[in-house]
């Protein structure tokens, strides 16, 4: 089903993510990439499947390839799309493109900088951000381009948008999250979030959108990763009793404890 109607439903929605491989997927290669091979194992477990956009900067095959190979696989793609790589006129494009190859779900987001990735020198665009992306997605669901042209169809695209719980003060991200949602988003997912106290205080602003959205979590492998997603990965704060939790245990014990936490 449609993640779209699934909201419409007021289902809970479950997704996941994915990202694509550092290279090439040649159509003779079946479903053996690592992003359609983990797909596969999420089936008819998760609704719809994310799909990073050169996830930290970090150059890798593109979403759209790997979200229209995972549509042909039987799978609900979520088209990520970052600013950080394209302009205004290749951002449009992009999900014009998306729409015309059967991809109807997007996640639009700013992006994370270059200087984190594997290609330093790299210069970024920016050339809009995150909400101004919203702004355009619904503008192209109402057959109008960026500066007012008219399309011919118009592509019915689902527009989801990215929140922070995480963030402090709470009260300027829910005022991002209001220009979203007034710019046209129609879902969201957050950052990752573990902290109980800072989903309930996030959770009381939310509602006020009257806004599907998903909360984020990322499991923890080691106490070694959530030591490190708390210094380098922006906007995530792994509480130490989490990873005091997961490294009390034996590193051949820590899935099952994951699936436990």
């Amino acid at each position: 089903m449609k993640l779209s109607e699934l909201y419409n439903r007021n289902e809970f929605v479950m997704t996941s993510e994915v990202g694509p491989v550092k290279g090439c997927v040649r159509p003779e290669d079946g479903n053996t990439p690592a992003c359609l091979a983990e797909a596969t194992l999420l089936q008819n477990r998760v609704h719809a499947i994310n799909v990073t956009d050169n996830q930290s900067a970090v150059m890798k095959l593109g979403s759209l390839a790997a979200c229209v190979r995972l549509k042909k696989s039987g799978h609900e793609p979520i088209y990520q799309i970052t600013c950080r790589d394209r302009n205004r006129i290749a951002l449009q494009s992009e999900l014009l493109t998306a729409f015309s190859l059967g991809v109807d779900n997007m996640l639009l987001l700013t992006g994370d900088h270059t200087n984190l990735g594997d290609h330093k020198e790299a210069k970024p665009v920016f050339d809009l951000d995150s909400v101004q992306l919203v702004k355009i997605a619904a503008d192209l669901q109402k057959g109008k381009d960026m500066v007012g042209n008219d399309l011919l169809n118009a592509p019915d695209i689902f527009i989801g948008a990215v929140v922070n719980p995480n963030f402090q003060p709470l009260d300027l991200q829910m005022m991002k999250m209001g220009k979203k949602v007034a710019a046209g988003a129609q879902f969201f997912q957050t950052q990752a979030v573990y902290d109980d106290q800072t989903i309930d205080a996030f959770v009381q602003k939310a509602e006020a959108f009257d806004k599907p959205v998903q909360l984020g979590v990322v499991v923890l492998k080691s106490p070694q990763m959530g030591a490190y997603m708390n210094k380098h990965v922006s906007g995530i704060q792994v509480p130490q009793s989490w990873i005091d939790e997961i490294g009390s245990v034996d590193k051949a014990d820590r899935k099952k404890k994951a699936a436990e936490m």
